[in-house]
């Protein structure tokens, strides 16, 4: 599992003429398999190099070192690229066709960010199956697959036809906080977006996302000495504790709404009573009405709490991304999409409901229909054992191909 990127074998052209038979593209495009076929072997090596820059999200430097690399990459004719000065976060990075705004158009989704620490996990390796390293999947691999077509086009003078913008944020990992601007600014000139997060073991196409949210409460009660004043203190740490047992109630039996109390701290010392405690709660619930009446349902327990303990409790944050839920527009995307990737031999089903949410929840809450997990298929992600399968990476590109290709057509 020590093997460079040039120790991969891609398919040969006429292997990918053939696995692509059943998409327009040689019809449309004569020019464009061979196109493909060139540029996915460029994949290999950019990914490597991408791979191996440490992109934490808080590692600043490092994301925009990437977002260097990913800059260089889609220097492309047809598409202008530039960064967006982060803001409490790395740069995020745009790219526009000459033809995005004059109508429509098809809005491609990725982030740079990884969830790995400087010095925990950075090494690119592969084997004859399989690539292993932090964001192959998550997603890096999904990004060298935006390259990959945005310069199978570009090179068929296709690319700056097509009402096509790519994104990619520098803080997808936790919650796209400021990367949620970048995206919203684009959403207008957008009928629909694809998000290259992981794709699933079983190739299914994700249509269902969990809201996410997170909430800080803190907990301001009374000082007191535990053994001469105790009655004239308000445990704070008590209070919280009532709360995050009421808190935690309102987990649904069947895991429409969820709560999770992560972390806790409070007090100074065992015979004080503490006038300070604070918890981190995540929130996930699968629709928007759920969500709302979630963050209600705490709000309420919060001021039912300081009212019978004379601990103030504050809450702060709430849902920062809201559920992606199907809609009729996103199921019509997701059978167009789907019907493509069949004919390459993936599926065209649609994917359970994830726990996990992504740049797809914002589309959808800005109006935009989206679907998501269109990147290389894999496994344990956000795991020291991450890894793609180098075998999903060529019908994953050719159905996005053809997915752009038929856009216009598909339109009228």
């Amino acid at each position: 599992m020590s093997a460079r990127a040039s120790a991969i074998v891609s398919p040969t052209l006429a292997e990918l003429e053939l696995a692509w038979a059943g998409l327009p593209l040689a019809a449309l495009a004569p020019a464009l398999v061979a196109r493909a076929h060139a540029r996915l072997l460029e994949l290999w090596p950019l990914l490597e190099r991408w791979v191996e820059i440490n992109s934490f999200t808080s590692n600043f430097a490092g994301c925009d070192q990437v977002a260097d690399e990913l800059l260089r990459a889609l220097a492309l004719p047809g598409l202008d690229g530039r960064r967006v000065p982060g803001r409490a976060a790395a740069d995020h990075l745009v790219w526009k066709s000459a033809a995005w705004g004059t109508r429509p158009g098809v809005l491609l989704v990725g982030h740079h960010d990884t969830v790995f620490p400087p010095g925990t996990f950075e090494s690119f390796s592969c084997d004859a199956h399989k690539l292993y390293g932090p964001g192959v999947l998550d997603m890096k691999g999904g990004l060298a697959l935006l390259r990959t077509a945005a310069a199978a086009l570009a090179d068929c003078g296709l690319l700056a036809e097509l009402p096509v913008a790519v994104v990619s944020v520098s803080d997808e990992e936790t919650g796209s906080a400021d990367g949620r601007r970048v995206l919203a600014e684009l959403t207008g000139d957008a009928a629909v977006g694809l998000v290259f997060e992981a794709g699933r073991v079983n190739d299914a196409i994700v249509t269902r996302r969990k809201g996410t949210g997170k909430l800080v409460v803190s907990a301001r009660g009374r000082a007191a000495h535990a053994g001469n004043d105790l009655s004239a203190g308000r445990n704070a740490i008590w209070a919280l504790a009532r709360f995050i047992d009421g808190a935690q109630r309102l987990t649904a039996p069947d895991g429409r709404v969820t709560v999770n109390v992560g972390l806790v701290t409070g007090g100074t010392s065992a015979n004080t009573v503490p006038a300070q405690a604070r918890c981190e709660i995540d929130l996930r619930a699968t629709t928007a009405a759920d969500a709302e009446h979630l963050v209600a349902a705490l709000q309420r327990l919060a001021a039912e709490l300081t009212e019978q303990t004379e601990v103030q409790l504050t809450l702060e944050g709430g849902m920062r991304r809201q559920p992606l839920e199907p809609s009729d527009a996103q199921g019509r995307l997701a059978s167009r999409y789907g019907a493509y990737a069949k004919a390459v031999g993936l599926s065209d089903a649609q994917a359970a409901l994830m726990g996990g949410g992504s740049d797809a929840n914002t589309l959808a809450e800005h109006g935009v229909p989206a679907i998501d997990g269109l990147g290389p298929r894999g496994q344990a992600f956000h795991t020291p054992q991450e890894h793609a399968e180098i075998a999903s990476f060529a019908p994953r590109l050719g159905a996005l191909l053809a997915f752009l290709l038929t856009w216009e057509a598909a339109q009228r």
